[in-house]
């Protein structure tokens, strides 16, 4: 997954969770920030950030805040990109699939990928970003997220229904040792995740290659729940 246009600058502060100040070549620019989690560890006053500009003539804001450096670490906080790359990187995770169709209904929830299989079988995915780092474990969410458990428990109903299912946790950076849910913040959605797992759900990870330009599915890493 490529950006077009990207420029770097520096974070100034984010008044709410849409918008951040950002210097830009000695100027302040706003601009859209594609993220609405926290980021209270990564979002900070003279951390270097990548805004792509936006495609759309009517917006409001010129540029969209897609990257920031955390230390020696470039960690993409895209909210939209996990699912691009899933997308262009779902026939390598399941190379038996003849059609990958987004955003499907199933039962009271939205789930982002089914993978339709021969004969017509079908493996359903639910896909999360991953921007929070501790000590080089990824962890996931870094805020409450009921939507996230109400998904689990999505796939659960439908991994016993004899359905294939997965959840699958892009972790948008590199090199990090594994991947753990956040139960400090939310311990509802580990938990969820820990029963998805014992009801035959495929929990996967995986890192990604970052460049201020581009993110790119590279690798698993180990789940440890």
């Amino acid at each position: 997954m490529r950006y077009g246009s990207v420029t770097q600058g520096i974070f100034l502060e984010r008044p709410n969770r849409f918008i951040a100040r950002v210097a830009v070549d000695g100027e302040t620019v706003t601009c859209h920030v594609k993220n609405t989690g926290r980021c209270r560890e990564l979002l900070v006053p003279g951390a270097t950030v990548y805004l792509a500009a936006g495609e759309s003539p009517h917006r409001k804001t010129a540029w969209d805040l897609i990257a920031v450096e955390k230390g020696t670490k470039l960690i993409n906080m895209d909210a939209q990109a996990p699912n691009r790359v899933f997308a262009e990187w779902a026939g390598r995770f399941e190379p038996s699939a003849v059609a990958v169709r987004p955003e499907v209904t199933v039962g009271g929830s939205r789930l982002d990928f089914c993978l339709e299989l021969p004969g017509g079988a079908k493996h359903y995915v639910e896909v999360k970003g991953v921007t929070l780092e501790q000590d080089g474990h990824a962890r996931f969410p870094d805020a409450p997220t009921e939507r996230g458990v109400k998904h689990l428990h999505e796939l659960i109903r439908l991994a016993r229904e004899g359905h294939r299912a997965t959840a699958f946790f892009v972790i948008q950076m590199a090199e990090v040792r594994d991947f753990s849910p956040n139960d400090l913040t939310h311990p509802a959605f580990g938990e969820a995740l820990r029963q998805a797992l014992q009801a035959g759900v495929n929990v996967a990870a995986y890192s990604c290659r970052v460049t201020p330009e581009s993110l790119t599915i590279d690798r698993p890493v180990p789940v440890i729940l």
